[in-house]
């Protein structure tokens, strides 16, 4: 059916992702012209958005990353013009979007994740709230709570480092996220259509899996088949389906998870629209899994709901 339908591949917006969005677009668009779907790049903005007649198209390939793309306020757009769509619902890529918000229902849920405190730049956090945070959680990452990429985030063990990652976070944010570090080894897994694909761990000599390690560095490593024994790779892929279901999470995504030194699992934050450039880790879940790149963008679209 996808095939006979005319597809709307989405990418660009005006997050501080628009540069991987645009990558995004473009592979996936290149992946389902591959496959005989009639599908057409758009680059849309909240400048351009009223001018594209999405309308005209059967469904449309969200490729949009950060805020006004990721975070159901787009999805809400598709929603109210009736065109179905790929990824989760407007409610849960809202959730999604928000680290603390997310960290919140997996609490209540008693699924495990790191501890950590939200904080508003509202809120005028000084030296001695600094290094009482820092001295319940020892070493923390702090994050924008609505950023994507590893913008804007830092690893800071001294309340003067806090203070000054928060300055330096609220330039992306006026929410952000301080969550307790986890020393161990980084997973991520992704999940198409309810189905959990192989986990991959991440290795980089950088201080924590940042922007230049994601996109930028030769030097890290991704490991897939990742090392873990059978049983804790079925662990951890239900405990990753288990955290994408708690929020709402639809169609496709990836969930990031920490294995601390004991052997335990912490769920870190779940991407509702991960990135699909030469180097991001759907795809090469994917491939293990045995399924092309051009097969995987035909999966995902078949996904698409209204």
């Amino acid at each position: 059916m996808i095939k006979q339908a005319r597809v709307a591949v989405v990418m660009g917006g005006n997050s501080a992702e628009r540069e991987i969005s645009i990558k995004s677009g473009t592979a996936v668009h290149r992946g389902l012209v591959n496959e005989g779907v009639n599908a057409e790049l758009l680059d849309v903005t909240a400048d351009n958005l009223r001018d594209l007649n999405l309308r005209d198209y059967d469904v449309c390939f969200i490729a949009l990353h950060g805020r006004g793309g990721e975070d159901g306020s787009f999805q809400g757009y598709l929603e109210t013009i009736g065109l179905p769509y790929t990824g989760s619902r407007v409610q849960a890529s809202a959730i999604a979007m928000d680290k603390g918000m997310t960290k919140d229902i997996w609490f209540a849920r008693q699924l495990p994740t790191p501890a950590y405190s939200r904080i508003r730049r509202d809120d005028n956090i000084n030296l001695d709230s600094a290094n009482r945070i820092m001295a319940s959680m020892g070493t923390a990452m702090v994050k924008p709570a609505h950023e994507g990429s590893s913008i804007g985030m830092a690893k800071v063990d001294s309340g003067e480092a806090l203070l000054a990652a928060l300055n330096d976070a609220f330039r992306y944010d006026g929410q952000v996220v301080v969550e307790q570090f986890i020393t161990g080894e980084e997973y991520t897994v992704a999940i198409v259509d309810k189905q959990a694909l192989p986990p991959i761990r991440l290795k980089t000599p950088n201080t924590f899996y940042d922007f230049e390690a994601k996109y930028q560095s030769g030097t890290t490593e991704y490991l897939c088949p990742c090392g873990l024994s059978e049983k804790d790779t079925v662990e951890l892929s239900n405990l990753a389906l288990k955290a994408f279901l708690a929020i709402g999470c639809t169609g496709w995504g990836r969930v990031d998870v920490m294995r601390d030194q004991e052997g335990k699992f912490w769920l870190l934050e779940v991407n509702t629209v991960p990135g699909m450039t030469e180097k991001s880790l759907v795809p090469m879940a994917a491939k293990a899994q045995g399924i092309t790149f051009d097969e995987l963008v035909c999966n995902i679209l078949e996904t698409a709901t209204l």
